[in-house]
């Protein structure tokens, strides 16, 4: 069916109507509720691998770097020296957005012709989803998309109902931040072209003014390409999949990726929302938004990508559920299922997904639980690299433990064998915790192979012996001697993850010069 876009005065609904007025005050109060929550969650759970990647990355400034664009390391530079390392302002940017993402959400529903109870539901059920408790507090490249996907879903919407012209110069502007963050919007604008011009509104993908703008927002990313291109463009050797069996990831994306818009409320909001977008006669101009959806989905499912690149089409989807909703309940008997007592479930099942809460396995596997519960409940396993002096910040505490545990190592060698030692770790996000927490525990400059960590440098020349974190199979043609030292046990429930048995090496007699072996030790 051809679908055209109308232009409407700027308080009109998709059907002519006039606009419902916003739920300020309920939506405000969910907001709130979302941020204090992530900020509780921040204040009990230690940096993330991924967001120690993020600082050590923003500790060596670029233009550009192998994994990801220049923004956000920058920013984590920055929050990290006027918040004096404090997880919770270090993340308080992520928080700020994800609790915003509450009255977007609200605002998309209204522009589907929403009133109060639509807008309400709507933001309720984005607050209690797991992909908002689960991350939204995280300083992580997909937790910024998912708000700038939600923004642009939004605009989108407006854009439709309204005709108006100064719509795609906001896209082209949150375009331009979202590439900043991650590319991943560049498949999302392709995927919608496709949709547009299949289903329509076709005008939409044949004006001129959306293709400037998103033609504006890649030349903001020219000093990344600059960068990218002077360094043998690294980031397509990235992987871009989750690295386990394909097979395994294409049969748990579709079931993870319905955990990360939550049980019971979630899941079914956003399968409702997309069957009504596909539809519904009323919701036919905004048909290309459930398409894009469904592209997209298949596109990382293809990809073999990780399932929560998907979450910033959920507030779409849940909108176009709760407008629906409205215009059409369900039958007395079904109604339950929009109430607040399964939106109240939905959120409590949620929460064993988010860092800091109650687990399925465990309480003790999150840090709500007090650190003493690790040792009382988990008996032997807990020789593992957990310090027990840091408080509540349980991943903090496996992070330090595993430092602890290297520094053990490398205290524990003759003086002699100390001089001239760095230390390098197989896998990034452990040269990022050791690079954070290591020179509290006296160890020596950290080094690694992998990603960003190459290009910020080889060691010294003068660096004799290697204390290697890790399966030593890369350096071990470039040393005549190996010696396992130990090995990492395994972290305790609730901390962050590390590979038990993780194997500590001291390489000696290295054959060649670091300037000859470190781009033959280059990985990915």
């Amino acid at each position: 069916m051809r679908t055209a876009i109308r232009a409407h005065p700027g308080g009109r609904g998709s059907d002519g109507e006039e606009l419902a007025p916003l739920a300020t005050s309920p939506v405000l109060v969910l907001t709130g509720c979302v941020g204090a929550v992530l900020l509780a969650l921040s204040w009990r759970s230690g940096f993330s691998g991924g967001e120690l990647s993020m600082l050590a990355a923003g500790r060596h400034l670029a233009w550009g770097y192998a994994d990801r664009p220049a923004m956000l390391p920058a920013l984590s530079r920055l929050l990290d020296a006027v918040t004096g390392g404090s997880p919770i302002g270090v993340r308080l940017p992520a928080t700020v957005l994800t609790s915003a993402g509450v009255v977007v959400t609200a605002l998309i529903a209204r522009e589907f012709g929403g009133g109060r109870h639509a807008q309400i539901l709507a933001a309720a059920v984005y607050a209690g989803s797991a992909a908002t408790l689960g991350t939204g507090y995280l300083l992580a490249a997909s937790t910024v998309d998912a708000f700038l996907w939600t923004t642009c879903g939004w605009l989108l919407v407006r854009w439709v109902r309204t005709g108006d012209r100064r719509i795609p110069i906001w896209l082209g502007v949150v375009t331009s931040v979202a590439l900043q963050t991650e590319y991943l919007i560049l498949l999302l604008w392709a995927v919608l072209a496709i949709a547009l011009l299949t289903v329509g509104p076709k005008q939409l993908a044949t004006r001129p003014g959306p293709w400037l703008a998103v033609g504006c927002a890649l030349l903001t990313t020219l000093p990344e390409f600059i960068w990218q291109a002077r360094h043998d463009w690294p980031f397509q050797s990235v992987p871009t999949g989750i690295e386990r069996d394909p097979i395994h990831a294409t049969l748990t994306f579709l079931p993870l990726l319905l955990l990360a818009a939550g049980l019971v409320a979630g899941a079914a909001g956003a399968l409702y929302g997309l069957a009504r977008l596909l539809g519904r006669p009323e919701l036919s101009r905004y048909a290309f938004l459930g398409w894009t959806a469904i592209g997209v989905t298949a596109a990382f499912l293809v990809l073999s990508s990780r399932p929560y690149y998907v979450v910033g089409l959920f507030p779409v989807l849940w909108a176009a559920a709760a407008a629906d909703l409205e215009r059409h309940p369900l039958p007395s008997a079904w109604r339950w299922l929009s109430g607040w007592p399964v939106l109240a479930l939905s959120a409590l099942l949620a929460l064993p997904g988010a860092p800091g809460l109650p687990g399925w396995a465990g309480w003790p596997q999150a840090p709500i639980a007090p650190v003493a519960w690790l040792t009382r409940d988990h008996g032997a396993a807990m020789a593992g690299p957990v310090d027990l002096r840091v408080g509540p910040r349980l991943n903090q505490a496996g992070w330090t433990g595993f430092a602890a545990e290297v520094a053990r190592v490398y205290h524990g060698l003759p003086a002699q064998s100390r001089e001239h030692v760095v230390i390098i770790t197989r896998g990034v996000w452990g040269a990022s915790a050791l690079d954070r927490y290591g020179p509290a525990f006296g160890l020596p400059p950290v080094y690694c192979t992998k990603r960003n960590y190459w290009y910020f440098g080889a060691p010294p020349q003068d660096a004799e012996r290697v204390l290697y974190v890790g399966e030593p199979s890369e350096i071990r043609p470039h040393f005549d001697e190996l010696r396992q030292l130990g090995t990492v046990p395994e972290a305790g429930p609730g901390t962050a993850v590390f590979p038990a048995g993780t194997q500590l090496w001291l390489a000696e007699g290295r054959r060649a010069p670091w300037s000859r072996l470190w781009p033959e030790l280059r990985g990915t």
